[in-house]
């Protein structure tokens, strides 16, 4: 049909609507603006841009970087009333079991550059994704960054997660608040007594000033889930019997996004998970194959608000039935929901 109407358009009406549609397209011009020059109508102006459309005289695009994922992320926004969503193309050369890609660090560093204002509170959690995002970030507005969880092992030279706090605000320009603690304690009047700490009780005092907040989620296996490898034998086996299926700041989740464990909880030192809940927007930076079931049990939470992700668990998690509540998008507890 379209082609039809392009061959009875004659030389000067294919000039006029060319014109038409630079005025409107390129020069950002009203219809009540172009219609005022030609001398026509608004509504002939409306059909002729119609009709360069469906003539092929003029072509829309909508271009993203090619490592992004467009439809995919609108889909996962949608699916999980995520306020953002942004899918990343898995590399090639990935494999089920691989960590997160490093590129996904790059594109939540963007993202924080975008989220966070100017006087804001930036939290950060330990994790393989939110080091690798600090160290890719390249601006931020000023801004106080404060850890929110404790390192993997202080006993070590591994504190990757001070030292992202201590990147991004320098980036920022703005104070940092470090944890030097570990994240996991061997009972919990230890993990007390570390939290009063003048340092470590600082941080805390920030937790309910966090404004931007960004996370990483692991699933409940080796090298997956920092907790894990962190828990004796027993103490995996009994946390395992509870049905947890994935891990963030410390916190387990049940597959439907269900808080089991809580005296685990006790014996960290992280931010609280109704804190978490409070803060505005929580950023989660997972992907891989591997991860996506702990994606989405995370997702079910309430916790977070969006999502850095890949393809793998992208298509991992819309191949899922469609599951009611968008807990995202309310920050619903489950726990509160399965009680009324």
């Amino acid at each position: 049909m379209s082609s039809g109407r392009a061959t009875r358009m004659g030389p000067a009406e294919l000039m006029q609507a060319a014109a038409m549609a630079r005025r409107f397209y390129l020069e950002g011009k009203s219809k009540i603006q172009i219609a005022d020059e030609f001398g026509v109508s608004r509504f002939k102006v409306a059909r002729v841009l119609e009709t360069a459309l469906e003539c092929d005289l003029v072509r829309i695009e909508i271009r993203v970087p090619a490592e992004l994922e467009a439809e995919r992320s609108d889909a996962l926004r949608a699916r999980f009333g995520l306020r953002h969503a942004v899918v990343v193309e898995s590399p090639t050369e990935a494999v089920d079991d691989a960590a997160d890609p490093e590129n996904l660090g790059e594109v939540a560093a963007d993202l924080l550059g975008e989220l966070v204002t100017d006087g804001d509170v930036l939290g950060l959690a330990w994790g393989r994704s939110t080091i690798h995002m600090a160290t890719a970030l390249r601006q931020l507005p000023p801004c106080t960054v404060v850890q929110l969880t404790g390192v993997y092992d202080a006993g070590t030279a591994d504190r990757g997660s001070v030292e992202a706090v201590r990147r991004a605000a320098e980036v920022a320009g703005g104070e940092a608040h470090p944890i030097y603690a570990p994240m996991l304690l061997p009972d919990s009047s230890t993990a007390a007594a570390l939290r009063h700490q003048t340092g470590i009780a600082r941080a805390f005092e920030y937790f309910d000033k966090v404004t931007v907040a960004a996370v990483s989620i692991g699933s409940w296996e080796p090298g997956i889930s920092t907790v894990h490898d962190m828990l004796s034998a027993e103490e995996r086996e009994h946390y395992s019997s509870l049905g947890v299926a994935a891990e963030m700041s410390a916190h387990l989740f049940d597959a439907q996004g269900r808080r089991i464990g809580r005296d685990l909880g006790e014996r960290c030192i992280t931010v609280e998970a109704e804190r978490l809940r409070r803060i505005p927007e929580v950023v989660a930076i997972a992907g891989g194959h591997r991860k996506a079931a702990a994606i989405g049990a995370v997702l079910r939470s309430g916790l977070v608000t969006s999502l850095v992700t890949d393809t793998a668990a992208a298509d991992w998690l819309l191949a899922e039935e469609e599951s009611g509540p968008r807990p995202a998008l309310e920050r619903t507890d489950p726990d509160s929901t399965a009680a009324s």
